[in-house]
């Protein structure tokens, strides 16, 4: 590939981010607008149409590492183990 052909597909990559991060910000829109509405009739779920919408609470259990790590250093390094992966950036 031509530097030229590098630099066409750079630009085409930046501008269909900025389609992405334009759409991204769209889309959560509407979905703050229907959590709106669930919210304002009390409900977690409700039917439209052929639709079911829901704006559920979910309850989980997370393991807190960083208090583990504080209270328990040397368990929490013997436990560690290296990735190796690859990042792409374009400056």
């Amino acid at each position: 590939m031509t530097t030229n052909e590098m630099t066409e597909k750079i630009d085409e990559l930046r501008e269909l981010e900025t389609m992405q991060a334009e759409l991204k910000e769209m889309i959560e829109s509407i979905k703050d607008e229907l959590k709106a509405e669930l919210i304002t009739l009390d409900v977690e779920e409700l039917e439209v149409g052929t639709n079911i919408i829901r704006y559920t609470t979910v309850l989980s259990q997370r393991f807190d590492s960083t208090t583990f790590k504080k209270k328990m250093p040397e368990i929490y390094t013997a436990y560690l183990k290296q990735v190796t992966s690859k990042r792409f950036s374009i400056a």
